[in-house]
């Protein structure tokens, strides 16, 4: 979910690929993660390609894929989750996704990272029901782009947009702060 920048005219679109391939456009996003991150911040940068078992996954490779930048800053623990701050330092096919999972810590809800079914098998009996309830709550992965910034291609003036989370992610997000509460005081 999030924001997206679109091009109506060719040149517009020339302008804007430039900005994205001189890595100008600033590019933040939100997502809940499996545990917490150790560091809560960091880099991750590692060469990322495609699988050579599943040609639709992308993987880290030790050598041959391409360079892939990804900083996060974790900003709340919750039960099971958290959620991080992301930004991109490179655009890679599912650059996040696949650095999350790397790193031990997949985006909630994808299936084709490992976060989704693969993780529960790390879980209690009574974690399980709680994350089978999560994935009710948010049947998809639980990735957004909050913040987009570009120099405007025509007038040159810069441009920022953010966007709140989608519904479906606040639900999410607030089951799991309650769930946090009741374990930490309990």
């Amino acid at each position: 979910s999030g924001l997206l920048v679109a091009a109506k005219d060719d040149r517009t679109h020339r302008v804007l690929s430039d900005q994205f391939r001189n890595r100008t456009i600033e590019r933040e996003y939100w997502a809940l993660v499996w545990g917490v991150p150790s560091p809560r911040s960091g880099r991750i940068e590692t060469q990322i390609g495609r699988s050579p078992t599943n040609r639709k996954k992308m993987v880290v490779l030790e050598e041959g894929g391409k360079l892939a930048i990804t900083t996060y800053e974790t900003q709340e623990r919750l039960y099971l989750l958290s959620l991080v701050k992301l930004k991109l330092g490179t655009g890679r096919t599912h650059q996040i996704r696949v650095h999350m999972a790397h790193i031990g810590h997949p985006v909630f809800g994808d299936a084709v990272y490992g976060g989704r079914n693969r993780r529960l098998g790390a879980l209690t009996t009574a974690e399980r029901k709680v994350a089978a309830r999560y994935l009710e709550l948010l049947p998809r992965q639980a990735l957004h782009a909050r913040t987009l910034g570009f120099e405007h291609p025509y007038t040159n003036e810069w441009l920022r947009f953010e966007s709140d989370l989608p519904e479906d992610m606040q639900r999410l997000l607030e089951a799991a702060r309650e769930d946090y509460q009741k374990i930490s005081f309990d």
